[in-house]
């Protein structure tokens, strides 16, 4: 069994009816979108603590909720690596507050925070990366929507 190299937590993150994404921007590449999220970190506590680190990083974002929705793993040099996909509603934004290291690096591109309808046209109309994430949400507009509205049993 190969060992996991890298783990990566990355939300579908709905604002309302739209989806926040991060329109990428790179000299001499065509631009792409990607959702909100990155690398887990040793520091963080679990996984879905990092994908709220990593929001609040990128967007200056806080969470209502997040649900873990699809696993996506890659193969990488020395193992492999798994994106932990995560359904997550956005509290609150403040992009003065962004801290991510990507935004002190010009040479890295464009960071651009788009919101685009949350619909399979709408998703499909994009150069949404990576594309078995793309493929996931175009099909599950309607369970993701369902997960994250069904009510939370305290116990």
């Amino acid at each position: 069994m190969p060992d996991i190299v890298k783990r990566s937590a990355r939300a579908i993150l709905l604002d309302g009816d739209e989806l926040v994404l991060i329109k990428r921007t790179k000299p001499g590449r065509d631009p792409y979108w990607v959702s909100v999220g990155g690398g887990v970190e040793e520091e963080d506590d679990s996984i879905e603590a990092a994908l709220h680190r990593e929001v609040f990083e990128e967007l200056g974002g806080t969470l209502d909720r997040a649900e873990l929705v699809h696993l996506i793993t890659d193969e990488l040099e020395g193992g492999i690596g798994v994106q932990h996909i995560f359904a997550a509603r956005l509290a609150g934004i403040n992009v003065s507050v962004r801290t991510g290291s990507e935004f002190s690096k010009p040479e890295r591109g464009g960071y651009e925070i788009v919101r685009v309808p949350f619909t399979a046209d709408g998703i499909r109309d994009l150069n949404f990366m990576p594309p078995e994430l793309a493929h996931f949400t175009a099909a599950n507009i309607d369970a993701i929507v369902s997960v994250l509205d069904t009510p939370i049993r305290k116990a």
